[in-house]
C-alpha cells in the first residue's frame, strides 16, 4: 500500500486529505527526511523544524500562481516534496540531481533562486509590484526565518513594503538559529516576545529594545507602547512601524490552527507579518540536541545521528588554532565571523580569547566596516567569512578597508568549488573581485602550514590581506609549532626538474599545487622537462618568476580552483604582457558558467580541470614547439 506522501503530486492532492490525514503526512515526511538525508547528507535540521509550514502553506495557496520565497531556501526540501519531485527526492544534492536550495530552473514552484541570507522579502516585495502594475490577483507570501532579520537586506526591504505594495504576507519563522544561535539585539528582541508570557512592563521594555536597534524616537515609541497596552501585543510595534499588520506569535507546528490563520491572512488587504514559532529539528532527537550539526551535515546513522569517524584535520580547524596562536602572543588580535563560528572553526577561538571574540550575526556588510573601525584603533582583525559571503561586502572591503589601508585580515574559507551546496555556495570569483583593488595582499596556501605562515605574514603587513583557501581536509604535512613570515610577492619553486624546467613551467597556485605535481609526473613520463611553481601571491604576483620561467620554458601552464575570467591564470597573462614577454599559456581553471552543484572530483573531469585536460591541450603545442625547434637548427653538412 502507498505511503501518503507517495500520492502527494500538486497541491490539490494535499487538500484532499482529511485532518487526521495532514498530521499522519506530517510525520511521513520526518521519517522520509531522516532516512533519505542519511544516505545524501543535507540541512535536515531546518527541514524538519518547517514540514506544518511548509504544508500549510501549499493547503492555503496556489502555486506557482501565488509565489512563495523562502530565505535561504535551505529549508525547501518539504516545499519540493509537495510539488512533484518526491519521485527525485533521493537525487537531492548528488550530481544531476535536484538542488539543495530552491532553483528557478528545477521547477515553476520556485519562485526564486536563492542560496544567501535577507533576500527574500526584497524578491518577494518584487513579485508583489509586479503583480499590482499588471493587475494581477495572485498572492506572494516571503518566509524569513529569525536569522534573516539580522542581516540588513531584510530591513531594507521592510522599509519599502507598505510604501510600495498594499497585500503582502511576510512569515518569521523564529526558532533562534540560522547556522549557530541568532546573536545582537533583534535575536533577544525575539527571545523576549516568546519568553514573557505576559508582556509585562511593556512602556519602558519596548522602548529600551527599540532604541537599542534604531528605531523610532523615544517619545513616539512610549506612544505605540500605550497603545500596546490597551490591547495590542507589544513585538508588533517594530513591524507596525514598517507599516506591517502583526500577527503572533503563534505555534509553527500546530497545522489546523497555521491553516486558518493562513486562511484569514488571504483576505487582508494589507501587508501583514505572522511571527510563528517553530523548532528546529522537530522529529528527530539527535537534531534537537545538536542543532548546529544538523543544521547541514553530510550521511549519517538515521537512528542514532551519529556521523562517519571524523577525518583529518581541516582548513577551518588549522585557522582557528593559528588564530589562538597569533592572538596569545599579540593582545591587539581580534576575530569577527558573521554568523559562522562553527563553519569558520572560530567557535574553537572563542573559548581562548572571549572578549575578542565578535559573531555579527548575518550582515557581511556590518562585519567589513565594524573590523575597519576597530583596525583604525590599532586593533588586527581577521574576518573570517565564507569566499562566497564575501562577496557581498566587496564595496566595504574596497571603501571601507583598502581605500584607508587599514590592516583588515580576511580569511576566505570554502574558496574553490564547495560541491553539494551548488553555485550559490561556489567560491570561484574571490581573485577576480580582489585582485583589482589598490593596497591589498591576496595569497593562497598549498597546505596547512603554508595557511599559518600566511596568517602570520599578514599580521606584519601594514595595510589589508586576504588568504583564500578551500573547504575540506587539509594536505598531510607536518606543523611547525610557530607559523613563520614569507617573503611578500615571492613565489616558491617547488620542483625545477633536472633540466629547470625547459618544455614547461607549471604554476599551481593552493590547492592545485596537488594537480600541478601529477601533470610533472606524467609529463616526466613522456620525456618532457618540467618545473612545478607554487605562487603563493596572487598580488603581489611574483613577475621575477614569470619571467624566469617564461624565458627558460617553452609553454606555461596556470592551475586554480578559480573562475578563468579574472584569475591567477590572467593575472600572469598581464604580468607577461608588461615584461613585453611573449610564450604560450595553458590555463586550467573554471568556465565562463555557474558551476552546478555535484562532487568535487566529477566536476572538475566533466569541467578540465584534471591532469589529463592539460595534458590534451599541452601535448599539440608541445609537437609544435619541438618543430619549431628542428626546423631552427642548420642543416648538417
Amino acid at each position: 500500500m502507498a505511503s501518503l506522501l507517495e500520492t502527494i503530486h500538486s497541491a490539490e492532492d494535499l487538500r484532499r486529505l482529511s485532518p487526521v490525514q495532514l498530521e499522519e503526512l506530517a510525520q511521513e515526511i520526518r521519517d522520509f527526511l531522516i532516512q533519505t538525508l542519511s544516505k545524501t547528507g543535507g540541512h535536515l535540521g531546518p527541514n524538519l523544524g518547517v514540514v506544518e509550514l511548509t504544508m500549510a502553506l501549499h493547503y492555503v495557496f496556489d502555486t506557482p500562481v501565488d509565489k512563495i520565497t523562502m530565505d535561504v531556501s535551505h529549508q525547501a526540501y518539504v516545499h519540493k516534496l509537495l510539488t512533484g519531485r518526491y519521485d527525485r527526492f533521493e537525487t537531492i544534492r548528488q550530481p544531476g540531481g535536484l538542488n539543495g536550495f530552491m532553483l528557478r530552473t528545477e521547477s515553476e514552484h520556485d519562485a526564486f533562486g536563492a542560496g544567501h541570507a535577507g533576500t527574500a522579502l526584497s524578491a518577494a516585495l518584487g513579485m508583489a509590484v509586479a503583480r499590482d502594475l499588471s493587475g494581477g490577483n495572485n498572492h506572494v507570501i516571503a518566509v524569513a526565518g529569525d536569522g534573516a532579520f539580522t542581516n540588513g537586506i531584510s530591513f531594507e526591504a521592510l522599509n519599502n513594503i507598505a510604501e510600495q505594495t498594499k497585500r503582502m504576507i511576510v512569515v518569521l519563522n523564529d526558532n533562534e538559529w540560522s547556522i549557530d544561535r541568532n546573536v545582537g539585539a533583534i535575536a533577544r528582541y525575539f527571545h523576549r516576545v516568546v519568553t514573557n508570557e505576559h508582556y509585562k512592563h511593556l512602556h519602558d521594555s519596548a522602548a529600551r529594545l527599540l532604541q537599542r536597534f534604531g528605531g523610532k524616537a523615544v517619545v513616539h515609541v512610549a506612544r505605540k507602547a500605550e497603545e500596546a497596552a490597551k490591547g495590542l501585543l507589544w513585538p508588533s510595534m517594530l513591524f507596525e512601524e514598517f507599516g506591517l499588520k502583526y500577527y503572533g506569535p503563534i505555534d509553527g507546528h500546530n497545522l489546523p490552527l497555521l491553516i486558518e490563520t493562513f486562511k484569514f491572512l488571504k483576505t487582508e488587504d494589507k501587508p501583514v507579518l505572522l511571527h510563528i514559532l517553530t523548532q528546529k529539528g522537530k522529529g528527530f532527537q539527535p537534531a534537537l540536541d545538536k542543532q548546529k550539526k544538523f543544521h547541514g551535515l553530510g550521511p549519517y546513522d538515521p537512528e542514532t545521528g551519529e556521523t562517519k569517524p571524523a577525518g583529518a584535520v581541516t582548513y577551518s580547524e588549522v585557522f582557528a588554532n593559528t588564530l589562538v596562536q597569533l592572538a596569545d602572543r599579540n593582545e591587539k588580535v581580534v576575530a569577527i565571523t558573521a554568523a559562522m563560528p562553527n563553519g569558520t572553526g572560530l567557535d574553537l577561538f572563542r573559548p581562548h580569547h572571549p572578549k575578542r571574540y565578535f559573531d555579527v550575526g548575518i550582515a557581511e556588510e556590518h562585519g567589513v566596516v565594524f573590523a575597519a573601525g576597530l583596525a583604525t584603533q590599532g586593533y588586527r582583525p581577521f574576518c573570517a567569512i565564507y569566499s562566497t559571503f564575501l562577496q557581498r561586502a566587496v564595496d566595504n572591503v574596497i571603501h571601507d578597508v583598502c581605500l584607508q589601508k587599514l590592516p583588515v585580515v580576511f580569511c576566505m574559507d570554502r574558496a574553490g568549488l564547495s560541491g553539494d551546496d551548488g553555485p550559490t555556495h561556489h567560491g570561484l570569483f574571490d581573485i577576480s573581485y580582489l585582485r583589482g583593488i589598490p593596497e591589498i595582499t591576496l595569497m593562497a596556501p598549498r597546505d596547512q602550514d603554508e595557511l599559518a605562515d600566511m596568517m602570520a605574514t599578514a599580521l606584519t603587513l601594514e595595510g589589508p590581506a586576504a588568504i583564500r583557501y578551500p573547504r575540506g581536509v587539509v594536505v598531510g604535512v607536518p606543523r611547525k609549532a610557530l607559523p613563520g613570515i614569507l617573503p611578500v610577492g615571492v613565489a616558491e619553486v617547488i620542483d625545477a626538474g633536472p633540466k629547470g624546467g625547459s618544455d614547461v613551467a607549471i604554476f599551481g597556485l593552493g590547492n592545485m599545487c596537488e594537480m600541478a605535481g601529477e601533470l610533472k609526473s606524467r609529463l616526466d613520463l613522456e620525456g618532457f622537462s618540467a618545473a612545478v611553481i607554487n605562487p603563493r601571491f596572487v598580488k603581489p604576483i611574483d613577475k621575477d618568476a614569470v619571467a624566469r620561467f617564461a624565458k627558460s620554458a617553452r609553454i606555461l601552464v596556470t592551475m586554480e580552483d578559480h573562475a578563468l575570467m579574472g584569475g591567477f591564470g590572467a593575472a600572469v597573462l598581464e604580468a607577461l604582457d608588461e615584461l613585453g614577454l611573449s610564450v604560450p599559456v595553458v590555463r586550467i581553471g573554471w568556465p565562463d558558467k555557474f558551476i552546478e552543484h555535484g562532487k568535487v572530483e566529477q566536476l572538475r573531469a566533466s569541467h578540465g580541470l584534471s591532469v589529463e585536460a592539460a595534458l590534451e591541450q599541452l601535448r599539440p603545442l608541445l609537437a609544435l614547439a619541438a618543430e619549431s625547434q628542428v626546423a631552427a637548427r642548420p642543416e648538417a653538412g
